[in-house]
């Protein structure tokens, strides 16, 4: 039988304290053909005598230092180009994959190029919070790119896809997440597959570069003004794309967002939003009253924010 290859680029920075639980659950992954190319971005600890150490062990386990530290987008995107296989999974440092992980997602992709699935939230001490991310969030599965313009619900831990994604989605935009950015890529080139199983113990602390959880007390907040102009360089980007599939309501969205700039109030805006709700907030888990709220907030331009700033 034909095992594809697959690579799993797992980027890691200051990680020695969940690294080698993590590592476990990649070596002995039960798929027989597998690749792990780790990017290690500058640590400061022990974290790349740890990847030696399993690279030493494990002949299928490849890893690269950075010169000068790039960031966590930046790392990712050079492990994908690093990676080999026809297939590539993304790994975090902190997280414990379920064995049959990739085994799983490659007996379900079948001529589709991306696949997520639902994944269980741990604390940092690896106890259950009795909370999976589709508690928390509508997993999405099907060909319309609409529900990733103003929310996520693809960890990049939590996908896999086909090689010939990468040219159609790298470089990773600065505006937009990296992995909300492969979905997005992802339903515009074909469409998504969604697993609902955990396949991955997602450990939530302080720490995490993303706090689904809310679980860090310092992390800044942004204010309304900033909200907007994220937003609209969000849909500028997105409207940017050039393998976009019916891009015009990208575009619309993109032209009343600008008209938020420079008026107080918003009604066209809103209404677009409201004709459209049930698939640009298909993520957001809430009441349909709390989605209404969510559009009505819209209705405020930056000029009456910039004045009560």
């Amino acid at each position: 039988m034909y095992y594809p290859l697959v690579s799993i680029a797992l980027c890691t920075y200051n990680g020695e304290r969940y690294l080698i639980e993590q590592l476990d659950s990649l070596v002995k992954q039960d798929y027989p053909n597998l690749e792990i190319v780790a990017v290690d971005d500058c640590s400061s600890d022990n974290t790349l005598t740890i990847l030696g150490d399993y690279a030493s062990r494990y002949n299928n386990f490849k890893v690269y230092k950075n010169e000068v530290n790039l960031g966590y987008k930046k790392n990712f995107e050079k492990a994908i180009q690093l990676c080999k296989g026809e297939y590539i999974a993304l790994s975090d440092q902190d997280d414990i994959w379920m064995l049959d992980k990739i085994s799983i997602l490659m007996n379900s992709i079948h001529d589709e190029k991306f696949i997520y699935h639902d994944s269980a939230f741990i604390n940092s001490n690896g106890n259950s919070l009795n909370k999976k991310m589709s508690d928390i969030l509508n997993m999405y599965s099907g060909d319309s790119y609409h529900p990733f313009l103003f929310f996520n619900c693809v960890s990049g831990h939590a996908c896999l896809f086909s090689r010939d994604m990468v040219v159609k989605c790298l470089p990773f935009p600065d505006h937009i997440m990296h992995d909300q950015w492969l979905a997005f890529c992802a339903a515009n080139i074909q469409s998504i597959i969604y697993i609902p199983r955990p396949l991955v113990l997602y450990r939530q602390h302080e720490s995490s570069d993303t706090d689904i959880l809310k679980l860090g007390k310092s992390k800044s907040k942004l204010t309304s003004r900033e909200k907007i102009i994220k937003s609209v360089q969000m849909l500028e980007t997105f409207s940017d794309y050039r393998f976009a599939k019916n891009p015009n309501l990208i575009l619309k969205l993109k032209e009343l967002y600008y008209k938020r700039l420079d008026n107080t109030i918003n009604f066209k805006l809103i209404i677009f939003m409201f004709k459209h709700y049930q698939t640009l907030l298909y993520i957001y888990k809430k009441s349909k009253l709390s989605k209404f709220n969510f559009i009505y907030k819209h209705i405020w331009g930056l000029k009456l924010k910039s004045n009560k700033l």
